[in-house]
This record gives structure tokens, sequence and C-alpha cells, in this order.
């Protein structure tokens, strides 16, 4: 996204943020893919455009429960009309915040990274579960499993909630969890309503000037959880995904050690990736 007269500030796994002034950014989604904090090689064409759709579904419709980054302007108000026809469905004009410094995951089935930590320990994240549980199953009650911010290239690594107090603050952290898990289940049972199970998703918060706790990034999206059809769902067997799950799934049986570079992705892999954006998007949101 060279093309852009703003100045760039930053260039993420997936997002690139432009300055407008002290208060302001543009928030651009590429379509960038990254996997276990690795950025592929292929982009998946239209992804950026799709992701930022279904995240301004959420910010609007979560909105009652808290504030978001949302400024009111959009990408016209801030940019020469021909850029700005260019970026209208994958840019939003975003509230300059200071970052949260930990990842806010919530989880409301066992799957991934909870999984493998279930059969180790009989706990995800330090949070002991009944015992007997299987693959894909829902937990008895939603959980929340903060993770580190890692560098671009380094990896999230999971984190107790009494380590998250350490490094926010007990009173942020109970902010955080209480938000996060009232975001999810609110969200869940909508998507579930539409034919999506929310396995488990990441928030990312920031503070405003006054210190107020702000949703910003992404919200609920096929890169930020996990989403299954709700018609192949069944316990024990972890189901086909409606997210970039399908290109992980192809790296792990790879033989890929995990480290950058990726190895290239087929083609087809990556279409089946295009379309399960596009139908996560129409069954949400109607379209």
């Amino acid at each position: 996204m060279s093309d852009i007269s703003l100045k760039k500030i930053y260039s993420g796994k997936v997002r690139d943020l432009y300055e407008i002034d002290d208060n302001k950014m543009l928030m651009v989604a590429s379509d960038r893919l990254s996997a276990f904090d690795v950025i592929l090689d292929d982009p998946i064409p239209g992804k950026g455009e799709i992701l930022t759709q279904i995240s301004n579904f959420w910010f609007e419709k979560l909105s009652h429960i808290m504030p978001n980054h949302f400024t009111g302007d959009t990408v016209y108000d801030v940019l020469p009309e021909a850029e700005a026809k260019t970026l209208e469905k994958r840019a939003v004009v975003a509230k300059k915040l200071t970052p949260v410094k930990v990842e806010a995951i919530v989880r409301g089935y066992l799957a991934g990274s909870g999984w493998k930590d279930y059969q180790k320990t009989g706990s995800v994240c330090g949070i002991a579960l009944p015992e007997g549980m299987r693959e894909a199953e829902q937990l008895p009650e939603v959980i929340f499993t903060p993770s580190t911010k890692a560098a671009v290239g380094d990896h999230d690594e999971n984190i107790s909630f009494d380590e998250c107090e350490n490094i926010i603050g007990k009173e942020l952290a109970a902010e955080v969890r209480a938000k996060a898990i009232q975001l999810y289940t609110e969200a869940a049972e909508y998507a579930k309503s539409r034919g999506i199970i929310i396995c488990d998703t990441k928030f990312e918060f920031g503070l405003d000037e006054n210190g107020t706790l702000t949703l910003m990034d992404e919200v609920l999206t096929p890169d930020s959880s996990r989403f299954w059809p709700a018609d192949q769902y069944q316990v024990g067997t972890n189901p086909p995904s409606f997210d970039k799950q399908f290109v992980r799934d192809w790296l792990e049986q790879s033989g890929w050690n995990k480290q950058a570079p990726a190895p290239k992705v087929p083609a087809e892999v990556i279409e089946k990736t295009v379309s399960k954006y596009q139908e996560a998007l129409n069954l949400l949101t109607g379209k």
C-alpha cells in the first residue's frame, strides 16, 4: 500500500498505520497472511477488504458494551478522493490509543493450544478444567486466557491471570477480562444464530487520553478467531474452519519448522481460504 499520501508510522503482520494528526490515524488492512507469527509470501486476494467489513460489523454491533476506536470520520474525510475510493473497504480512520500490553484471548471451546495444554496439564493457562474433556468440547464456562504481545516475528506466549495483573495492573486486568468475556459471549450467541460457532477469539484493547478502555484493531474476524460451521460441529474432532486454519493445517502437515521463510502455499488452499472468509462475511452480515 505504498500509494498513500499519508506518512506510514507502523507496519504490522497484517495492518499498516498512517499518520493523520495527533489524535487520529488511518488503519489499512492488507492482504498479507501471518501464520504461527510468520508473514507468508503469498497474499490472500481481497482478504483485507473482507476482514475490515467483518470487523466494522462487530464494532457497530458491540458498541453498547464499550467504546471502540472509530472516530466518526470516513476515509473520504482524510484522503484525496482517488485514494479513498481504492481503500474505502479496507481502511478505517481510528483513534490513536495507548495499547494495553496483553492480548485478550477468550475461549468457549477446547481447541488449539488450549487443547494441547489441557492434554498435558488438565488445565488451560492455569485454569483447571473438569477431567475427561474431549477436543472441541464446549467449556463449562467461558474463560479468559491472556497472552503476551510479541514483536513482529516473535511468538505470543500464554500467561496466567496473575502474570497479566503484574503486566497491566490488577484493576485494568479485571476490566479487560470482564469486557473480553462480555464481548465474546454476546458475539458467540449471535454468530450461533447465523450458523457459526466462535470457538475462541483474541481482542486488542487500548486506553484513550482519559484512560478509558477502548476496543481497537480488529474484532471477531476469521484471522483473530476460530470460526466453525455449526452444522459440521461434533465433539471429539476439530471441525473444518472458516478461517486461516485452512492455511495453518496445510502448513502443519507440510513439515515446516515454523521459522521464516514459510513454504509457498498452493493456489487451491489460498482460493479455499478466500471463499471461506467471504462465506463468513455473508453469514454474519446477511450481505
